[in-house]
């Protein structure tokens, strides 16, 4: 391991800390319930991109420089913002609908009750929101790459020459059908059944984890193209 590697360790334990330790913890919960849309952002923002970073030390072998960080900085504080919509209205209309009959529900109050809607919470929001989040946050990301990064040639990049560079069967294929049935679906289990102020956080860690798991398809999908291209060389 490289320095930078035991300082972006030191600071997600850091951050993570200040969850732990009961006087920050407390400050926490309290401006998460006070100024949710604020603290979304905050979050996710922080977090994410330091998913960011590791995707990029992965790929790179570096954690900079990473093309565009600042201004995925405030594209995934504006997502954790959309988090904190999204999350309430799928627990509410979840129990809503429970309570309707129009879904299961175990009747006595328990562990089991309390996963059973949580799974269904995380079912119906990784179908019914999940594709559509992923595609937006796929062109924000496609537009600050083909606009390396800056302000001024983000915004002369057309949105038609975004959706062709993107990998759509890659997309659908992988992050789509394999990514949310094995990995989003269970850990959005997880994260609702924590308390309500730690909803988003965990969203938030979790983006870190869905980092690696990208950065390690992608350097698999490049390992398979090198090795075709190759192959057909020698052909």
């Amino acid at each position: 391991m490289k320095k930078a590697d035991f300082l972006w360790v030191g600071i997600i334990l850091a951050i993570s800390m200040l969850f732990v330790i009961p006087e920050t913890k407390a400050a926490f919960e309290t401006a998460t319930t006070a100024y949710p849309y604020l603290m979304g952002f905050i979050k996710t923002a922080i977090l994410a991109s330091m998913g960011e970073l590791l995707a990029s030390r992965i790929r790179k072998g570096t954690y900079l420089p990473n093309q565009g960080i600042i201004i995925k900085f405030f594209v995934w504080g504006f997502l954790g913002m959309i988090f904190v919509l999204a999350f309430k209205l799928f627990a509410g209309g979840v129990a809503a609908a429970q309570t309707a009959n129009l879904l299961p529900a175990l009747t006595q109050y328990s562990f089991w009750s309390n996963l059973l809607t949580a799974f269904l919470i995380s079912l119906l929001m990784n179908l019914l929101f999940a594709p559509t989040f992923m595609i937006l946050h796929r062109i924000t990301d496609t537009y600050i790459e083909m606009g390396q990064g800056k302000p001024r040639d983000i915004v002369k990049v057309k949105l038609v020459d975004v959706i062709d560079r993107i990998d759509w069967k890659m997309f659908f294929s992988f992050i789509v059908l394999k990514t949310i049935p094995f990995f989003w679906i269970p850990a959005h289990t997880i994260t609702f059944l924590l308390p309500e102020n730690y909803r988003v956080l965990m969203a938030a860690y979790l983006s870190i984890a869905l980092g690696v798991i990208l950065s390690i398809a992608k350097y698999m999908k490049t390992v398979k193209n090198q090795s075709i291209t190759n192959l057909n060389k020698q052909a």
